[in-house]
């Protein structure tokens, strides 16, 4: 027999998990970029990868403290937004999206590369970086929650840590939304000639943009590698293509939206993931085999945003009226 409650449970794990966060962030960024301002960014996951790297490398090779750690990755990724958008951002919207996916499969490649071995770790990666968080743990030792959500004090932290951060860039977003600068950015993403005929500089408008969404992406980078090592294979091009439909899941002109759509995707893959590994462990797909099972569930959450784009194209928070730009 299959343990449902023991699915659900595992499933249930996923609403405050720091992946989700780190996914809800990169989501925000990609809101600011795609939802806002209309830029076709698919290199989010080249700005994870920085965030992961410059806050390990920072930590591992340089001895940096965690705040040092965090601007060298911030400071990254605003450089790496530069060297994108410089060259693209006064051309169509489709030759961003060309370079900035080019550019992040690069990115991972550096990254993966033997020759920097001793400063990345290659195709291994890094780990032992997570002292200086650790160590700014004010949670006492010990287990503390119920049920499926019963963590040792550091899980506690870094689920405290990504989904505070989580919160105040929202809130951070929503108030920029509402700000000048925000009506600009939208004005942008509808009629760029007309905005720049009222005299704005929409070159420079949408370089704050793109940069501020990969600082977004930076920071979920980091938030992404406290429960696990850094490694390259795990910032590949269906990285962005998650986050992406984790965006148009949950709306992709809105604030909630990547937020509630990052709990609801990992929560979607986590149930379907334990059922299927389950029922094929009890026979319920005999022609089936384990790695056959993993793609099944990647097939049935895709059947699941399909249907919601179909039915609901603007998303759970969207606006139909928000799609205009993308017609």
């Amino acid at each position: 027999m299959i343990d449902f409650l023991a699915i659900l449970g595992n499933a249930a794990q996923q609403l405050i998990s720091p992946t989700t966060a780190a996914y809800a962030l990169a989501a925000l960024g990609l809101a600011i970029h795609f939802g806002y301002t209309g830029l076709l960014n698919f290199g989010q996951a080249g700005f994870m990868a920085l965030g992961a790297y410059g806050f390990a490398i920072s930590t591992l090779s340089f001895g940096f403290p965690v705040w040092a750690s965090v601007l060298v990755g911030i400071a990254a990724s605003i450089v790496f937004a530069l060297i994108l958008g410089i060259p693209t951002l006064r051309l169509r919207a489709d030759y961003l999206a060309i370079v900035t996916i080019a550019a992040a499969e690069i990115l991972r490649l550096i990254f993966t590369t033997n020759t920097f071995d001793e400063v990345t770790g290659s195709a291994s990666g890094l780990q032992g970086y997570k002292g200086g968080i650790a160590a700014l743990n004010p949670i006492p030792d010990g287990t503390y929650g119920f049920g499926p959500f019963t963590y040792n004090a550091y899980d506690w932290w870094i689920r405290i840590l990504g989904w505070t951060v989580v919160i105040l860039a929202a809130i951070f977003t929503w108030l920029l939304m509402r700000s000048p600068w925000g009506r600009v950015i939208k004005g942008i993403r509808e009629d760029e000639d007309a905005v720049r005929a009222l005299g704005k500089n929409v070159y420079s408008y949408k370089m704050q943009s793109l940069i501020l969404g990969g600082v977004f992406g930076t920071l979920a980078g980091m938030i992404f590698i406290l429960p696990r090592a850094v490694v390259p294979a795990n910032y590949q091009t269906s990285l962005t293509f998650f986050i992406y439909a984790i965006l148009l899941l949950g709306g992709a002109a809105t604030i909630l939206g990547p937020i509630v759509g990052a709990m609801i995707f990992w929560v979607l893959l986590s149930f379907f993931s334990g059922f299927v590994s389950r029922a094929v462990e009890a026979g319920w797909f005999p022609f089936m085999s384990p790695v056959q099972a993993g793609q099944l569930t990647f097939i049935l959450v895709g059947v699941g945003i399909m249907l919601l784009v179909v039915f609901r194209p603007q998303g759970i928070f969207g606006n139909k009226k928000e799609l205009a730009f993308v017609r």
